[in-house]
């Protein structure tokens, strides 16, 4: 039944159904835009849903290797546009990362910015790990996905057949013409080797690494989270919200802080250069002194650029510091001991390993918000790790030169303002497929190189390495500057950046030029071989 068949046979439903949204929308404005807003762009960039019974695929077959974020978004885009996958993963269930962290884990950006693929709809600005992965699996079942996933099984080579195809784990059956590597950065708990940990029972009270503080009882604890990254202001705030009795967060390194602010972190990663620049420090200085840190400035990074690591996105931590009920120190951790743990404690532009003062921290419960071991790409071909040309240092960052049917997506994330999951996912997809489809828009390895080599001279100058710090201005510059730099990719322009308009029709009659096979086509020998000249000259690039 049709929605205008349903209002007529039922107005009075219908009537307050309206009066329903009308009032959501003079209550709650804000999020009726939101709604509105992501309904507008799943209409616009959306590919439709595979139907039932799913029509036979056309085009190439990729490998997806990692059942995550990335990996279901990328499935979801392949099928989309005609091409078929099957999805390995050696975990039991799809999600990732997100399928191990805690349940009270939380997106620390806006949503908005986290929109994995086009046809999701988040209803909250800052989900929990609930709400992904209910989005993530809605998606793997609203492109037939499920059927096109191999679960516990670990991808431990990808070789190069005769046939120029790729074969996983030696299985002939499992021969592709592309992969896409989503394995991203994040995998097992990391423990550190900290002095007092292998003699761990010394401590009185409890060990928990910030990935596992499910049923933890932190009411009334003195609790000590070790680290100072994203994870660890996550446990900070679970140890305050659970009523922790003091929270000490000791940090080895020294992290920018920016707001929950959607626009404000846009803007900061519309930074084309991608890197630190000769005028940073005003909005340095600003943020210090003015509009976020003020009395707190001594805990802003003295040494370190705000467009040199990825900052912490928060907005409740300084006031939190602020009224006492955390502490924010800069600290080497020197040992574990019985009570809790002795550091020393750093000044202010003090680097890591410095001169400090000795200070305890009473502790009941230590957090290692440590992070995660970074998952291994060795099931690569050795030839894509090239010395020179090692991950990040891939052509677009994602790329292994010379083996333009790998994307790796997500995986060699080194630093960055911008998101984890926003449109790139979808344009690193069409890529490929663009590449898969089109060998005349497929760089060689040389101009690959040659790129990798152009964008170190570029950023020169900048405090980190070419690739080890970007931000998603310089990354939709770096797909723009893709598309633009071979004529034979401009019919492919409107495809990779929106999805819609696959151009395989001028591709059939390009081959047909190339190939020499249509003389109704050209008949005239010498333009084919003018043509021939202009395509490798072309590919040149």
């Amino acid at each position: 039944m049709s929605t205008l068949q349903h209002a007529l046979l039922h107005p009075l439903t219908t009537l307050y159904t309206l009066l329903q949204y009308l009032l959501t929308a003079l209550l709650h404005p804000l999020t009726t835009f939101y709604t509105l807003l992501q309904h507008l762009l799943t209409t616009l960039f959306a590919p439709p849903p595979v139907r039932t019974p799913p029509p036979p695929p056309t085009g190439p077959r990729v490998a997806i290797i990692g059942a995550g974020i990335t990996g279901i978004s990328a499935a979801a885009h392949c099928v989309s546009h005609n091409s078929d996958v099957l999805i390995f993963d050696s975990a039991p269930t799809i999600g990732g990362i997100w399928a191990r962290v805690n349940g009270t884990s939380s997106l620390q950006i806006h949503s908005i910015m986290y929109r994995f693929h086009p046809s999701i709809t988040f209803q909250n600005a800052y989900p929990k790990r609930t709400e992904i992965l209910e989005q993530l699996e809605a998606l793997w079942r609203r492109y037939r996905l499920e059927e096109k996933t191999v679960l516990e099984m670990k991808v431990v080579s990808i070789e190069r057949t005769e046939t120029g195809k790729w074969r996983v784990n030696g299985i002939p059956e499992w021969e592709f013409d592309g992969v896409v590597a989503a394995v991203g950065t994040c995998g097992e708990p990391m423990l550190p080797m900290l002095p007092g940990v292998e003699g761990q029972w010394r401590f009185q009270g409890q060990m928990v690494h910030s990935s596992e503080l499910e049923g933890v009882e932190m009411e009334g604890r003195k609790v000590v989270v070790l680290g100072g990254g994203a994870s660890a202001v996550e446990a900070l705030e679970c140890a305050l919200n659970r009523g922790a009795e003091s929270v000490s967060l000791l940090s080895r390194s020294d992290k920018w802080i920016i707001p929950r602010n959607p626009l404000i972190d846009i803007i900061l990663s519309l930074n084309p250069f991608g890197s630190e620049l000769y005028i940073s420090y005003i909005p340095e200085f600003l943020r210090r002194r003015l509009f976020l840190y003020r009395s707190l400035s001594p805990l802003a990074p003295h040494t370190t650029g705000l467009w040199e690591s990825t900052p912490i996105v928060n907005s409740d931590l300084l006031s939190n510091i602020r009224s006492g009920r955390a502490r924010w120190l800069r600290a080497d951790i020197l040992n574990i001991e019985e009570y809790g743990v002795r550091y020393s404690h750093r000044s202010p532009g003090v680097p890591k390993g410095g001169p400090g003062v000795e200070k305890f921290a009473d502790a009941d419960i230590i957090v290692f918000a440590t992070g995660f071991k970074r998952p291994s790409l060795s099931f690569l071909p050795e030839d894509c790790f090239e010395e020179g040309y090692e991950p990040p240092n891939w052509y677009l960052q994602t790329f292994p030169p010379g083996a333009v049917d790998i994307c790796a997506c997500n995986c060699t994330y080194v630093n960055a303002i911008g998101t984890v999951g926003h449109l790139h996912v979808g344009v690193y997809t069409r890529l490929l497929l663009m590449f898969l489809n089109d060998p005349l828009t497929a760089p060689p390895a040389e101009a690959m190189r040659s790129w990798v080599k152009w964008t170190k001279w570029l950023k020169a100058k900048s405090p980190t390495g070419a690739f080890d710090f970007f931000t998603y201005g310089e990354l939709c510059l770096w797909f723009l500057e893709c598309v633009v730099v071979n004529p034979f990719r401009w019919k492919w322009a409107f495809f990779v950046f929106t999805g819609r308009g696959m151009p395989m029709g001028i591709v059939r009659k390009e081959r047909e030029i190339i190939e020499g096979d249509s003389s109704r086509i050209i008949g005239n020998s010498e333009l084919r071989e003018c043509v021939s000249w202009s395509v490798l000259t072309v590919k040149s690039f």
